[in-house]
């Protein structure tokens, strides 16, 4: 069986049990506002597991040996795509991913009364087929989807102030490019690329310009808490 009718089976089974426990895994591009949305239903009294913040702990020694902390410090230390040590980087930042969401989905499975929001990071998709579908299968999996005009906007900002990135050969140089042309022409191509992965891994596909609107409108950010549930989980509040 290919890993999208395992897919179609087990949205038919997470839609059967829409029910509580609330587990929702977010997933999208960094900057989609994956944090801003746990941080709104974490202070609603919602249990969360930050995954940048878990694989941030897991690197700390590596990172203290070069004097970096932090997500930004994640990111130096990563370096820029054409930077000698990157592709090995990229293959430990990826294992401690691994790690992660492997211990998260342990206890959900030890568990299954239990609740949890997860901030899961842009590279989630590339975790492994046992991971992601152990990821299905325990939470409702929210893929919160930029919009072309937002997806230049989440350009902008990795070449400003870069967050950690997993680029899987998809930072691919011209002759006569600097780093930041090159990443400027192949980000697009990767956001493409990853858009059709979190597609078919989410339950839920949410237009980021669509939970914009919810914060603006909401009275209080526990109002508007209330209102992504309701919007990413209809039954929820019935």
């Amino acid at each position: 069986m290919g890993i999208a009718a395992r897919y179609r089976i087990d949205t038919a089974i997470m839609t059967s049990r829409l029910a509580s426990p609330l587990r929702i895994a977010l997933i999208g591009m960094s900057g989609a506002g994956k944090t801003f949305w746990t941080k709104r239903l974490a202070a609603s009294g919602h249990p969360y597991v930050s995954c940048d913040d878990q694989i941030e702990r897991r690197l700390q020694s590596r990172l203290a040996t070069g004097g970096y902390a932090g997500i930004n410090g994640v990111a130096a230390w990563m370096g820029w795509p054409d930077s000698p040590t990157y592709a090995e980087r990229e293959a430990e930042y990826l294992a401690e991913e691994i790690a992660v969401l492997g211990e998260v989905l342990t206890k959900l499975e030890g568990d299954r009364a239990s609740n949890l929001v997860l901030d899961t990071t842009g590279s989630v998709i590339h975790a492994g087929n046992n991971i992601l579908m152990r990821l299905r299968r325990q939470m409702t999996v929210v893929h919160l989807a930029a919009s072309p005009a937002e997806q230049q906007l989440l350009i902008q900002r990795y070449l400003t102030e870069p967050k950690p990135v997993l680029w899987r050969g998809a930072f691919r140089p011209k002759q006569g490019e600097t780093p930041r042309e090159t990443v400027a022409r192949c980000y697009p191509s990767l956001i493409a690329a990853r858009r059709q992965s979190y597609e078919t891994l989410a339950h839920r596909t949410v237009p980021v310009a669509d939970l914009q609107t919810l914060a603006r409108d909401a009275a209080s950010d526990s109002d508007s808490a209330a209102a992504f549930l309701k919007k990413i989980r209809p039954c929820e509040g019935r």
